[in-house]
């Protein structure tokens, strides 16, 4: 089997048009919309696909369970995002009104990553690698 690459991302959502315009704001367009099923389909102009499905419950109480407790939960933590420049990154978020939530970090091996959280907590990463 030859992979070629990541297909898609599936996010599991509770409210559809929320979460479209909040992925709106960083220049997703919708290109699916399947009421029946409860998939939404949005593409980045990078390439990125996310399918948001629209059917989860709404009592998860604000909070990530991989994320925001203390037990750790095998499963999908966060997706990132290659940036090229945290700063124009964060000057971005803060004209948006998107909090960050975490960094900037600079990691070992270079990179410089800001964190965020979409309308159901879910984690974004956008990391700008280090230049050689």
């Amino acid at each position: 089997m030859k992979v070629l690459n990541i297909d898609h991302i599936g996010i599991r959502v509770t409210d559809y048009q929320k979460s479209l315009h909040f992925y709106q704001q960083f220049g997703f367009i919708s290109i699916r919309e399947d009421y029946e099923d409860h998939v939404f389909v949005i593409r980045h102009p990078s390439g990125i696909v996310l399918n948001l499905l629209d059917n989860s419950n709404n009592d998860f109480n604000q909070s990530n369970v991989l994320m925001d407790t203390d037990n750790r939960y095998p499963g999908y933590t966060h997706y990132a995002i290659a940036i090229d420049s945290i700063n124009d990154s964060i000057h971005f978020l803060n004209s948006i009104n998107c909090k960050i939530t975490e960094g900037p970090v600079t990691f070992r091996g270079g990179q410089t990553s800001v964190f965020i959280r979409d309308p159901d907590r879910n984690v974004i990463e956008f990391t700008e690698h280090a230049k050689n």
